[in-house]
Formats: structure tokens, sequence, C-alpha cells
């Protein structure tokens, strides 16, 4: 395992099979987590989310899970490397009941960077090929697990590739979670978005907000202004 330091000096460790990517750093800052909120991760691979939100200082209940048995033992070394008291990590199948049933209705945020494909080249590793296709998680199960966890009025933050909006907003309203904030993500402005990221609230009346699109380079392809804000960093001058 390799280490990765996050800018409040949290460590992640991280694998070939469980990483993290830029998708997942922008969930953990869309998701606007208060220090005590009750949050669970669904998939959470090497844990970035839950690690990132406990650098940026939240220190709430904080439940991560996924189906993955080697994912939850690289999420529970990080926690005890960092000395973390306040997450826990499971490993199972959140289409089963049971494995949320000591947690029903107590989360006030449930966040999931789900699989993205649904065909495709499948990877045969097959811890790889679960996080990268629906294989074992669709939208549909995301929604109705986050329905079970959430408090009423909680919040479910998501994060998908723009050719999968209409399928993630079908499955939200089918579980009674209304779509709330929508936010796209491209790499130029006169670029097509490579990402959005969504929230919704469970058994909220209907109406949502497109934010302002985020732009995740300058003209001379570094991390915008936006992006430096997101990762904590300021921006260097150029040389002379």
């Amino acid at each position: 395992m390799q280490r990765e330091r996050l800018v409040n000096g949290t460590s992640v460790l991280i694998t070939d099979t469980h990483r993290f990517g830029q998708d997942a750093l922008l969930l953990a800052h869309f998701c606007r987590v208060r220090r005590a909120e009750s949050v669970c991760d669904l998939g959470t691979g090497c844990g970035i989310i839950p690690l990132r939100l406990h650098d940026r200082g939240h220190r709430g209940d904080c439940f991560a899970v996924d189906i993955s048995p080697d994912a939850v033992a690289q999420l529970n070394a990080a926690v005890q490397e960092n000395g973390i008291g306040h997450i826990t990590a499971a490993a199972g199948d959140l289409r089963d009941p049971a494995l949320f049933a000591q947690r029903g209705q107590s989360c006030d945020v449930v966040c999931c960077n789900p699989p993205y494909f649904t065909g495709g080249f499948i990877s045969p590793n097959e811890q790889r090929a679960a996080a990268r296709h629906e294989l074992s998680c669709t939208s549909a199960d995301v929604c109705r697990a986050a329905y079970v966890l959430l408090k009423d009025g909680g919040r479910l933050c998501m994060c998908q590739r723009p050719e999968r909006l209409a399928d993630v907003l079908y499955a939200m309203r089918q579980a009674r979670i209304e779509p709330k904030r929508l936010l796209f993500v491209a790499s130029r402005p006169e670029k097509e978005p490579w990402l959005f990221l969504i929230e919704g609230q469970k058994n909220r009346a209907p109406g949502m907000r497109v934010l302002p699109q985020l732009i995740t380079a300058d003209e001379n392809g570094r991390p915008s202004a936006q992006m430096l804000e997101i990762y904590g960093q300021e921006p260097k001058e150029d040389a002379p």
C-alpha cells in the first residue's frame, strides 16, 4: 500500500485496486457536511470521502460500507494510522437491509461515488469490475439504501457521468428523495461536462437548483482557482 497525504495531514492508504480520483474529492466537497452531522458513505473503496471529510473537520459519526472486505481493511488501517475514533467501516452488500438494521433513519447525509458503467469492457479483476460497472450496485440500489438510512429531510449526495442523469433523477424520485442541487463539472468552459454532482432530500417538495458549472482547469491546463479552493491550496505565482 502507498500513502497519499491530504491538505491537513490525514493519510489515505491506496492500492492499485482501491484508490481515488478527482470525482471523489469533488463529491466530498459538494456534500457540505457540518462538523457534528451523521454520515454514511456507500461504496467507500479506500475511504477517501470519510477521510477527506475528517481532514476538513468533520467529527460526527461516520459509517463507511463497501462490498469488498479488502477495501474495508484498507480503510480501517488508515483510520488506525490516523488515530480517528469517529469513522467505522463494515463489509457488506448495500442491497441487504440487515446491513443497516441498527442505523435506520439516523443519518443526516448519505454519499456515494457509484459505479459509472453499464456496458463495455469489464475488468477481469473482480473488485475493480465491481467498482466501475453496475454489477452489484445500481443508482436505484443506492437511493433505496439512502432512504432507509436518512432522517426525514436528510441529504443524499452522488456523482455520476452526465449520460446517466436521467437514470439518477428517476431513481431518486422513485425512492422519495427529491433532487435539490445539481452541479455539472467540465475541464474547460468550452468542453462538455464529464461529471455531475447531485443532492437530494428525503421526503421534500419538488424544486431543484442548477448551480454554475465547475471548471477544473485554467487556460494553461493547471487546476483552476475553484479546484485549488477545493483542494485547500493557494494558487502559485508564475515565475518572472
